[in-house]
Order: C-alpha cells, then structure tokens, then sequence
C-alpha cells in the first residue's frame, strides 16, 4: 500500500466535507417550501375561505396549495371534508360498541352475533370474510354513486343532497349556512385526530384507561 501523507489526507477530508455539505444544500433547496411570492398568493386567495378560522387563520404548512390553484384548493376541501364525515360516524360506532351496544341478531350464518365481535381492531378481524366483503360492496357504491355531485345541483364542495335530501337547509340564511358549515368542518377535524387517537390506543391496549367507564 503507497503511504498517504498528513496532508494530503487532510486535503481530502476537507473535499469530502465540502461535497456533503454541498449535497445537503442541494437537498435543502429541493424541498424548501415555496417562495413568499406564492405564499403570500395563496394566503391572498384562500385567507377567506372557509375553515381559515382563529387562531391559525389560512394553514397550508406543506404549501400545498401554495399557488393559489383553486381547483386544487376545491378538491382537497373535498377530501377533508369526506374523511371528516367518515371519522365522525367511526368515532361514533367505536365509542357505541365499547358501551356494548351491538345490532341484534347475527352476522353470519354460522351463529355468529354483532355482539360476538367486540369493538376495535378486535371487532375489525373478528367480521367473517362474507361480511367484510358486503361492507367492502356498500361503502364502494357509496363512493361511487352516492357521496358525490351526481346532479350538478351543489351549491357547495361537499353538498351531495343531489336534490333528494334537504333536512330545511334552503330555509337557513346564508350566515346560518355558513355557521353550520364551519361546524362540521371543525367537528370532521377533530374527528379525525379523534379516530386516529383511538385506533393507536386501541392498538396499544390502553383505550379504556382513556375512556369514561361505560
């Protein structure tokens, strides 16, 4: 092996380092967020839209909207509020089946009964596969021909009365409407920390220790 001299190890250790920090602006500069110029474009387009509420006000921390897209803005509303709606009727069932209220009757044909199933993880892999599979069909045609704008009669992005369910919205004033909306846009956020809290603990096996006795 040729001997290696102080200096010239020095020399490369000094390049080395030069090139790791240079891969690490590099790196930095990739996912940087997006200029203040987009920024403040977003924060001008969507600072009054709905949801934008005290005390964050317009909250895009990934810049996901950073460009002040508006079809991008509607279709992310969308998903937030489906999934807000979902985890409201989740948090629900999980905390109706933990008090030990379950459909009467069977889920299967063997004899197994709802009440057979438990609540949580345990009541998800204890469904017999012809069970999970009708679950799987329904929420599937929901998706597809239900939980949307079939009509195109929606005043909003996540209006799917689809003129067949009104409950008196038409009735409410247009400060009611938006009230009402916010509401559920709140209660769908802090469903979904709530369902995810849930099915980590759940996991954990320390929920009830979270819960009021039942």
């Amino acid at each position: 092996a040729l001997p290696i001299s102080h200096k010239s190890f020095e020399s490369n250790k000094v390049k080395m380092k030069s090139a790791v920090f240079a891969t690490l602006l590099a790196t930095a500069a990739a996912f940087a967020p997006a200029s203040q110029k987009a920024s403040s474009t977003a924060l001008q387009a969507f600072e009054d839209e709905l949801g934008a509420q005290a005390p964050l006000g317009f909250f895009d921390p990934l810049g996901l909207v950073a460009d002040g897209d508006q079809e991008k803005f509607d279709r992310l509303r969308f998903v937030e509020i489906k999934h807000g709606r979902i985890c409201m009727l989740g948090v629900v069932g999980y905390l109706v089946n933990k008090a030990g209220i379950y459909l009467p009757g069977d889920i299967s044909m063997d004899g197994t009964k709802f009440s057979d199933l438990g609540s949580g993880w345990d009541a998800s892999t204890a469904v017999p596969v012809a069970g999970a599979l009708q679950v799987l069909a329904f929420a599937g045609f929901l998706e597809l021909a239900v939980m949307k704008d079939v009509t195109g009669e929606n005043e909003f992005v996540g209006d799917f009365r689809n003129g067949a369910i009104d409950f008196g919205w038409d009735s409410f004033d247009e400060e009611t409407k938006m009230a009402k909306r916010a509401i559920e846009l709140n209660q769908g956020r802090a469903a979904q920390m709530g369902m995810l809290g849930l099915m980590v603990h759940d996991k954990l096996g320390n929920v009830d220790s979270l819960l009021p006795p039942f």
